[in-house]
């Protein structure tokens, strides 16, 4: 079984702050993921200034400023994802990032990130879907929103360039209440488009994360926030490092927990075994002569002996010498 890949969402929780982006970095590696994703995009090319806010944006930062406004202000850098990626090589973790235009995509691919993680917001997006085919890259997309149809659209452009790409199943709805989150639709997606499929967590606990490792996710990828009540959009339906940890490290003992899928008994089963399964015994005092029956034989736990499956063979036969009650058959 492949290692599930981690991905720490730092996505906007920077707040445009360089110096938190790198925090996050830190709190990702010190979390056990094996990535921290941020987003990429200029304002301008992302939305219109008359663009509404998502209810949830309206909820988390307020209404005193358009979406693009608030995009404009958690924007970073194209030096500043330079220095994020290179932080992320020094410290020993995989840096990806969202583009949300063909350009921001460019410029990720010429300073060598390695994977495109597509947005559940550009799955019918054609010219940015033929941008990332064109580099033959591997790719994650997420489908929040999305129809089976929709998705079987996006792969068709995907797929002409023969690259890996992985599926993530996810609700996009901050946070994902319980009854949408439909966790077996990730099944669902594997099987009908025979992909690697992973899932995108919004939910506001760790437990479908937890579940979705024990379904076959190839990836797990979940908003970190290094303090929820700080403001901006995501961070109330983020973890903190220490949830975020709890989190990779019950991933973790899922995978080891799910096996080869081979029934055999574990090495410490053996051991215990001739301790606590039955073998036959008297069930009182047998003369030596007297025939074994139902009522002179029992199973208990004693050191091992015969088996009582052995039963049919041993009815009948004649005590091979005096047994006391408890008496081991066979010693």
């Amino acid at each position: 079984m492949s290692k599930i890949m981690i991905i720490a969402e730092a996505g906007v929780n920077h707040n445009g702050d360089l110096s938190i982006a790198r925090q996050l970095i830190d709190a990702a590696c010190a979390a056990g993921a094996d990535a921290v994703k941020f987003q990429t995009f200029r304002a301008e090319l992302l939305a219109t200034p008359k663009a509404k806010k998502a209810d949830y944006q309206f909820h988390n930062t307020g209404t005193d400023n358009s979406q693009f406004e608030m995009l404009k202000e958690l924007e970073l850098s194209w030096k500043d994802f330079k220095l994020l990626s290179d932080y992320c090589t020094f410290r020993g973790i995989r840096f990806l990032s969202s583009p949300f235009d063909e350009n921001s995509m460019e410029y990720l691919d010429s300073i060598g990130m390695e994977i495109i993680k597509i947005p559940s917001g550009e799955i019918t997006n054609y010219c940015y879907l033929k941008k990332a085919a064109s580099l033959k890259k591997p790719v994650i997309l997420s489908t929040g929103m999305s129809t089976p149809a929709e998705i079987r659209d996006a792969l068709k452009l995907l797929d002409q360039s023969g690259q890996d790409i992985t599926l993530l199943h996810c609700s996009s709805i901050y946070p994902t209440p319980m009854e949408d989150v439909n966790l077996n639709a990730m099944i669902t997606l594997r099987e009908m488009f025979h992909k690697k499929t992973g899932y995108s967590d919004h939910t506001a606990g760790i437990e479908v994360a937890v579940a979705a490792a024990a379904l076959g996710a190839c990836v797990i990828e979940k908003h970190l926030t290094l303090d929820k009540t700080m403001p901006g959009p995501d961070h109330r339906m983020s973890l903190e490092p220490d949830e975020f940890k709890h989190m990779a490290d019950s991933v973790r003992n899922i995978e080891k927990a799910m096996g080869n899928g081979i029934k055999a008994p574990a090495g410490d089963e053996l051991k215990n075994r001739d301790h606590v399964r039955k073998f036959l015994v008297a069930a009182k005092d047998i003369p030596m002569g007297e025939p074994f029956t139902l009522e002179n034989l029992c199973a208990k736990r004693c050191s091992p002996g015969i088996s009582p499956m052995k039963l049919p063979q041993i009815l009948g036969t004649l005590a091979d010498r005096n047994y006391g009650k408890d008496d081991k058959i066979g010693e």
